[in-house]
């Protein structure tokens, strides 16, 4: 009945399923767990009108003329400029630490350093901390340490979980300093928010008379792997000789028989204020103070700027059991979690059309931008 078989329905499952049944003109049926479509991107409007994203806040953005024309074909754009700030000392300053945020820090003394900055790496640079850190310049050296002590440390310890000690270097020193007065938060060709919100994307994507859809259903109940036999998979109980694409956490679909592989996870609480803002940004970082590291308000991003009333969520990160409800979001990659990652790869690699699709199935962190060019680029081949 079926050609094709997707486990999950965020952007790897639905672009990877909208191309081969559009394109190879196979049958393909997207199954995903959760009682929507759109994954983690998922997004809807509370009891007030006002859309909220269920998962934390989504900014697409991405140098890729490929991938934006691709998904320009599901949705109009509303054009928005993402600005984070900090709450640091009782102040708003711009994150990334660009030459603003020079200014409201060191004052009299910033058009000095700026000038050190800028002839030491040029106007409009990138710089990591760890460069600054290493520079002889005693002043480029306390920029660097404020960086880290305030913007930086804290708030990895609050999202990972981790002490000071266990912060590998290597990581902060990729933490920028910015030296121009752009206050964006990402400089990418494209930029933008779906006009009518992201599950409106998913819902056009995956209307095609290829695909059907099973929600409230996990993969491992249609689906199993038999390694031992002839026949690699079998679903519903009869040999299946088309082609998988998973998308959801390798180590649970095999049971956790090596052990659970690490992610951490989110709590999200939703507050609804009758004030038309909350705050002055979309996001505002939470970087020393405070047991949740962000504060989202939704209308800033869905441009609804008129309502009289605003939803917020703040975010309290903390590490993923596998219980029921959790959601794993983010990887823990170290050589010992990649190696057990690497052990569940191991059962799926001589299985024949078996694909490993996204943050979970492939145990790494992506992008909206790079998990749409992944997505295609895997139809492309199947």
């Amino acid at each position: 009945m079926y050609d094709s078989i997707v486990i999950g329905c965020g952007f790897a499952g639905a672009v990877v399923a909208r191309e081969l049944a559009e394109k190879k003109k196979k049958q393909v049926l997207v199954i995903d767990s959760r009682p929507h479509i759109g994954g983690n991107c998922y997004d809807r409007k509370d009891e007030y009108g006002i859309l909220i994203h269920q998962y934390g806040p989504h900014i697409f953005h991405t140098n890729s003329e490929r991938v934006h024309r691709y998904l320009s074909r599901f949705t109009e754009w509303y054009s928005f400029r993402h600005e984070v700030v900090g709450k640091i000392g009782g102040r708003e300053l711009p994150i990334p630490f660009n030459l603003n945020t020079l200014e409201m820090v060191y004052g009299e003394r910033a058009p000095e350093l700026e000038k050190k900055l800028i002839s030491s790496f040029g106007e409009g640079a990138r710089v990591p901390i760890l460069e600054l850190m290493n520079h002889p310049d005693d002043e480029l050296q306390e920029i660097a340490q404020y960086v880290y002590e305030n913007i930086f440390l804290k708030y990895t310890m609050k999202q990972w979980g981790k002490s000071p000690k266990e912060i590998d270097p290597a990581v902060s020193g990729r933490v920028p300093v910015l030296l121009s007065r752009d206050n964006r938060y990402f400089q990418d060709r494209f930029q933008g928010i779906p006009l009518h919100g992201y599950t409106k994307i998913f819902e056009k994507m995956l209307e095609h008379d290829g695909i059907d859809i099973r929600l409230n259903c996990q993969g491992t109940d249609v689906l199993r792997l038999d390694p031992e036999g002839d026949v690699k998979v079998w679903f519903e109980g009869h040999p299946f000789h088309g082609d998988v694409i998973f998308t959801g956490a390798l180590d649970e679909f095999f049971g956790c028989c090596y052990g659970r592989l690490p992610y951490r996870s989110l709590d999200f609480h939703f507050e609804h204020y009758e004030k038309p803002f909350y705050q002055s940004h979309a996001v505002v970082n939470y970087t020393v103070s405070e047991e949740f590291t962000r504060i989202t308000e939704f209308k800033y991003l869905s441009g609804q700027l008129d309502m009289e009333d605003t939803t917020i969520v703040k975010e309290y990160p903390k590490a993923y059991s596998g219980s029921e409800g959790e959601i794993p979001y983010y990887a823990i990659n170290n050589s010992e979690n990649d190696a057990l990652f690497e052990k569940y790869k191991a059962l799926v690699d001589q299985i024949p059309g078996f694909y490993l699709l996204g943050r979970l199935a492939e145990y790494k962190y992506y992008n909206i931008d790079a998990i749409v060019e992944r997505a295609l680029d895997l139809a492309e081949r199947v």
